[in-house]
């Protein structure tokens, strides 16, 4: 695993702040040189709490680069979608700051991991979405998914929104946390595994 990879979950609370901490970590342990990227923060002012708490997991000291805010580039102060929030405080979306943190974060370390805010189709504006942003990098997925009840209808179709946009998926991590209701889980993690392999044949199904 080398490059820059975009992590996003089926819905805002699917865990993927903690997995993209825990896949740092991991990775980490591989010996490769891991930095982990907010794409957009929201409900926080000056710092990023997402890249904060992928630091206490991964079990080391901020970074050079989150102290110069390479890692949240972007910040909105309101906990919303990235187009509300960017609203709420009179602002504009850069993209451009967001891609150049990326580039100098890839410059300098083996894996990136840019942690998305929300979902797929969260908008950045009226008529541009975050896979959109996904597409025209072409970066590849990570996916979190869970086994809460409805998971599997989200699940498949931010899988399907990732066909139909031609970009590579690399994995879909299915997060054992929110496991509650056994039954539903398991089926839940079996159905996903199996439209995985039959539709993304190189893609892994991981549980984390």
């Amino acid at each position: 695993m080398n490059g820059v990879y975009f992590i996003s979950g089926i819905d805002t609370d699917a865990g993927k702040t903690y997995i993209t901490g825990m896949l740092a970590k991991r990775l980490m342990e591989k010996g490769l040189k891991v930095a982990t990227q907010k794409f957009i923060q929201t409900g926080n002012d000056t710092w990023s709490e997402d890249i904060e708490a992928h630091r206490k997991i991964m079990g080391i000291k901020m970074l050079p680069e989150d102290l110069d805010h390479t890692t949240a580039p972007v910040i909105f102060s309101y906990p919303a979608s990235a187009q509300l929030a960017a609203r709420i405080d009179g602002r504009d979306i850069d993209l451009d700051i967001i891609k150049k943190s990326t580039d100098i974060l890839a410059s300098r370390y083996d894996v990136v991991l840019v942690e998305g805010a929300g979902g797929l189709m969260v908008p950045i504006t009226d008529d541009f979405f975050t896979i959109d942003y996904v597409a025209r990098y072409e970066l590849p997925i990570i996916l979190v998914t869970n086994g809460v009840l409805g998971s599997i209808n989200h699940t498949i179709l931010s899988l399907e929104a990732i066909r139909s946009r031609g970009i590579k998926l690399f994995s879909v991590i299915y997060n054992t946390f929110f496991d509650n209701d056994r039954i539903i889980a398991k089926d839940t993690r079996e159905f996903i595994g199996r439209y995985v392999s039959r539709h993304f044949p190189d893609a892994s199904f991981i549980e984390m």
